[in-house]
């Protein structure tokens, strides 16, 4: 199981063999009232011309492919094919639902429950998280849902394991991410699985957005620190300089000019999460970064992203990412 706090790079890095058409056809799903952004992200990153010959091939599928469906925001959308093309595909894609209080039409849950039970994997965006609760395709199962709706969602679908602070959840064949955008961290993630590190990051640099966001969805829940002069915006591109030292909370809140209580209430509302939290957070990202483009010995990296030793950062790898350093390198060097 993967998601964005927590890695285990079981797959191989190098690029997947990608033979048969239907392991590289992405099926995105229309219907009236289908989030227009969410379909539009799914269909750049899978449908990107310049990514050469062995790249996806995206279908945009509705019921009635004729007819064109309602977007949301004022603009339809026209399908490429009916429903019966979704048989064609290995990756199929569920945009936002429009109403989380409405039932899906049966004709998109037929779909889904067949083309799961043939091993296609099935990823949904922000609440078509819903549509696949409605398909019976997640009981049991951590998924990912927008903050906003994760109480909804755990107390419509209470077998389900609903978690509201992380960009999405891989469970391998189903995969489920957070609000609007964190489909773009999701879809980004799947490219990563099927052609490797390297390639990730070049859809991440030709969309402008990063290979991988640390932080999950708590960042955005409270106040972000945007301000322009605010000591806490600036203690945070400081710190981010100076992982190699000490970084106690009474060193952070002495260098924002804050009183201890007033440090930490503060930090918390700007960005979700403790203080120690953080730098620990910070400091991870740091060290995979190392990891991913430098040949660094693994002590040197964890002297430099402020561990103390290789051990203290072999134990925060295995926390967080599931994994050591060796093997997280050995996975992930471009």
């Amino acid at each position: 199981m993967t998601d964005i706090v927590k890695i285990m790079p079981t797959r191989p890095t190098i690029k997947r063999p990608r033979s048969r058409l239907r392991e590289r056809t992405v099926a995105i799903l229309a219907y009236d009232g289908v989030n227009g952004f969410e379909l539009g992200l799914a269909a750049e990153v899978f449908g990107l011309d310049e990514m050469g010959e062995d790249w996806y091939r995206v279908l945009v599928c509705a019921d009635r492919p004729t007819k064109p469906v309602g977007a949301g925001t004022g603009f339809r959308i026209v399908a490429d094919a009916g429903l019966d093309r979704v048989s064609e595909a290995g990756l199929i894609i569920v945009p936002g639902w429009h109403d989380i209080d409405a039932a899906p039409p049966a004709a998109i849950l037929d779909t889904l429950l067949r083309a799961h039970a043939r091993g296609a994997r099935i990823a949904s965006i922000c609440s078509g998280v819903f549509v696949l609760a409605a398909a019976g395709l997640l009981a049991g199962r951590r998924v990912a849902v927008h903050w906003a709706q994760a109480q909804a969602l755990a107390s419509r679908y209470p077998h389900l394991q609903v978690d509201p602070a992380v960009l999405y959840v891989d469970e391998g064949d189903i995969l489920t991410s957070a609000g609007r955008a964190a489909g773009l961290d999701l879809c980004v993630h799947i490219v990563r699985n099927d052609f490797g590190p390297a390639v990730a990051n070049t859809v991440a640099r030709r969309l402008v957005i990063p290979a991988h966001r640390e932080g999950g969805q708590a960042q955005f829940i409270a106040r972000p620190v945007r301000e322009e002069g605010d000591p806490l915006a600036t203690l945070l591109a400081w710190a981010r300089e100076h992982l190699s030292e000490t970084l106690s909370i009474v060193e952070l809140a002495e260098q924002a000019g804050m009183s201890r209580r007033t440090f930490i209430r503060r930090f918390e509302e700007a960005t979700g999460m403790a203080p120690g939290e953080w730098v620990v957070q910070e400091r991870v990202a740091y060290a995979r970064s190392l990891l991913e483009a430098s040949a660094m010995p693994i002590e040197h990296i964890a002297t430099a992203a402020g561990f103390g030793s290789a051990d203290g950062l072999r134990h925060h790898f295995r926390q967080r990412l599931g994994t050591s350093p060796a093997r997280y390198r050995a996975s992930f060097q471009a």
